[in-house]
């Protein structure tokens, strides 16, 4: 059979009775004890009894000492029969005491438990707040909003309820779903966009209802200023609506500052597009003019009198503008297949010499008049997207012959290792500024050796980042003490060698 475990007050109650039983036996054993005396150390048990137990706990010690004191000190001894009337003056002034003591100790007590639960209130609600701040997420800040609250208040059932046009919004955040009716919210919504009035009893507000059986869901106004944006429906016994209508206002500031972040990155988008259109429109009006101006004048020197090696010169040039053009628009085609992430994965089995040499075939004119170095592994295959691999690799190499002296050949390493296709890029330039290499992939960005090339949009490495981000690859630079700049690729893929193909 199982016993109940006593409760906090019982053990109290016990305790007390025990002591007061310890104190008579222990007085009775004095020769000559004064009335006077049992009262007041029977006085000091309820007094402790009053500092650690409830007031009825205190009142039912504070009457058995009063019997105590009567059956066992006051003449007749060993009954309740008060013989002497200055007695029963001196029994009901004990129990006056006594009550009048304890229900001092209890009042203090209730003070000190208020001023913890506000403690702990202000606590709460602080932590709440920081949770709001450090919330940057934009498209589900109510839904992490929701089970904050229910986090720092412990409360299993709670909603924040917002109108909108196709009905309510209801973002539960307990362990326990809470349900509402529609025409419930509809009256509490109307009811609390009506005259704003502060209740100082309650501590909050008017607007709040309570619904349920036993009215154990409480509704509360989700204010922005004066108006009511929406509702907090919660379930908690615990909270009154003092510090349910305090929550509530945090959330509506949290919900403010969630549109607000909303509006500033729809706004951060728009400024980004309008800066975007303008750098590509002054980046290509430039970098058009450019090849269309070489074309033009190739052309024109085609239509004169020129000998066999002049007529092939030129038309080596206009083909060379005419490729420096087909480039410039895949450039274009591919940052806009990235923003659109329509990038699609065409994976074969190939070595690392075949990227690099798809590569250097793809900017064979940007490469004239470089030695380029290569050392590339051909006896291990990747399975990777070549297309997409040469093509990220080409921008690299097209960077490092724009950047490298003539005299000065450009070193390419490529490897197939067990992560993928690895391939390094080392110029002989003048490197990069530390300053900028967190800006080296961001789009249309330029460093201050690269704004004096007579050629490039900024777009290559950018691109190039873009691409390799779709493979699930990535992309690097850094500085090569003694060299140039090094820009490294990574293309994660299958391996295996060449002979098993063959």
């Amino acid at each position: 059979m199982r016993h109940q475990v006593p409760t906090r007050d019982v053990i109290v109650l016990l305790g007390s009775l025990a002591a007061t039983a310890g104190v008579t036996g222990l007085v009775r054993t004095l020769p000559d004890v004064s009335p006077t005396t049992v009262a007041l150390a029977l006085l000091l048990i309820v007094l402790g009894t009053a500092t650690i137990a409830r007031l009825r706990i205190a009142i039912i010690v504070s009457i058995a000492a009063m019997l105590t004191l009567n059956f066992f000190f006051l003449p007749p001894v060993g009954t309740f029969t008060v013989a002497d009337p200055q007695n029963w003056i001196a029994l009901f002034a004990f129990l006056i005491v006594a009550v009048i003591a304890s229900n001092l100790s209890a009042a203090a007590q209730d003070r000190a438990r208020e001023a913890i639960a506000r403690r702990n209130e202000v606590t709460r609600l602080f932590d709440l707040t920081r949770d709001v701040l450090l919330t940057t997420e934009t498209a589900s800040a109510i839904e992490v909003l929701a089970r904050h609250v229910a986090r720092r208040f412990e409360l299993s059932r709670v909603a924040i309820c917002l109108p909108g046009d196709h009905g309510w919004r209801v973002c539960q955040g307990g362990t326990e779903e809470i349900r509402i009716d529609v025409h419930v919210l509809d009256t509490a919504l109307a009811k609390a966009r009506g005259t704003l009035e502060f209740d100082a009893y309650q501590r909050a507000y008017g607007g709040h209802m309570r619904v349920g059986e036993h009215d154990e869901v409480s509704i509360v106004p989700l204010r922005q200023g004066t108006k009511a944006v929406g509702l907090l429906v919660a379930a908690s016994p615990a909270l009154d609506i003092g510090a349910l209508d305090a929550v509530a206002g945090v959330v509506a500031i949290a919900i403010e500052r969630a549109q607000f972040l909303a509006e500033r990155d729809v706004a951060e988008l728009v400024k980004q597009k309008a800066d975007l259109a303008a750098t590509l429109l002054a980046s290509l009006s430039h970098d058009l003019r450019t090849p269309l101006t070489a074309i033009r004048m190739a052309v024109e020197n085609l239509r004169g009198d020129m000998t066999g090696d002049d007529r092939r010169a030129q038309a080596g040039a206009a083909l060379a503008e005419l490729d420096r053009l087909t480039r410039l628009l895949q450039d274009i085609l591919d940052m806009a297949r990235i923003d659109a992430a329509a990038i699609r994965i065409e994976r074969q089995w190939v070595t690392a010499a075949d990227v690099v040499d798809a590569a250097a075939a793809h900017i064979r004119h940007a490469l004239a008049g470089h030695a380029v170095r290569v050392d590339a592994d051909a006896d291990m295959e990747v399975e990777i997207d070549p297309r997409l691999a040469s093509v990220a690799l080409s921008h690299l190499l097209e960077n490092a012959a724009l950047y490298s002296p003539a005299e000065r050949e450009i070193v390419v390493h490529a490897r197939v290792d067990r992560e993928g296709l690895c391939v390094a890029v080392t110029d002989q330039g003048p490197g990069l500024d530390p300053g900028e290499l967190d800006h080296l992939f961001e789009r249309f960005y330029r460093g201050r050796a690269a704004r004096h090339a007579s050629f490039g949009t900024g777009m290559g490495l950018s691109i190039t980042r873009g691409l390799l981000a779709a493979a699930g690859g990535r992309v690097w630079a850094e500085n090569v003490p003694g060299a140039g700049a090094r820009f490294s690729i990574m293309v994660p893929g299958p391996v295996r060698p060449v002979t098993v193909a063959q």
